[in-house]
């Protein structure tokens, strides 16, 4: 793995194609919002079918949540679709056939030359795709399992949203004073604002 990948650094804006064959970049499908972002082997691979199927169940979470969920895989266009509608995915799928972020992150399973997928890995982005958590899923039991996503997505949440504990006398004073920027959805615009700021 590249040594700029780390906790507290921010994950390359990659653009790829997803199962429609439209271009989308990782911040276009991040938001505003805390996000998932798996990197895995693909089709032909049954610890990817298990560990994706595993995901099924938690996206539901992701969707009141609030938390966006993506998975890339260096599948071709026909394989990703073959993934995700095998496992019953509704989140994007991108596919990465050039091998770009194989090579630029340095993550080849160089131990499967026939196949030449990267290395599965999990990652749980904070807004502004800033790395928050990093999984290494080279063996299965390294992958997250969905308490510790959640886990993780609780202290994300905790830090970025100003509204997290809403029964303190405090917060109540500046919903009563229309100081309304601190509580979701009114202060949405602050959140792209640090998403920029930390970009920058």
């Amino acid at each position: 793995m590249h040594e700029n990948i780390k906790v507290e650094n921010q994950f390359p804006d990659y653009e790829l194609p997803d199962h429609t064959g439209t271009k989308r970049k990782l911040s276009e499908l991040q938001g505003i919002n805390p996000m998932i972002l798996t990197l895995n082997r693909g089709n032909f691979c049954p610890k990817d079918h298990q560990f994706l199927r595993e995901l099924v169940g938690f996206s539901r979470l992701c969707d009141v949540g609030y938390t966006s969920l993506v998975t890339i895989t260096t599948d071709d266009f026909m394989g990703i679709n073959e993934l995700r509608k095998g496992i019953a995915a509704h989140w994007p799928f991108l596919y990465d056939k050039g091998r770009i972020i194989q090579k630029d992150l340095g993550i080849q399973e160089y131990t499967d030359p026939k196949n030449d997928p990267m290395i599965p890995y999990t990652f749980v982005l904070e807004p502004g795709l800033k790395i928050f958590k990093i999984y290494n899923g080279y063996w299965y039991w390294g992958r997250p399992a969905m308490y510790e996503l959640h886990m993780d997505l609780r202290a994300v949440n905790q830090k970025i949203r100003p509204d997290w504990q809403i029964d303190t006398p405090e917060m109540r004073r500046k919903f009563e004073n229309h100081e309304k920027e601190s509580f979701y959805p009114y202060g949405t615009s602050m959140i792209k604002e640090m998403k920029h700021t930390e970009q920058d």
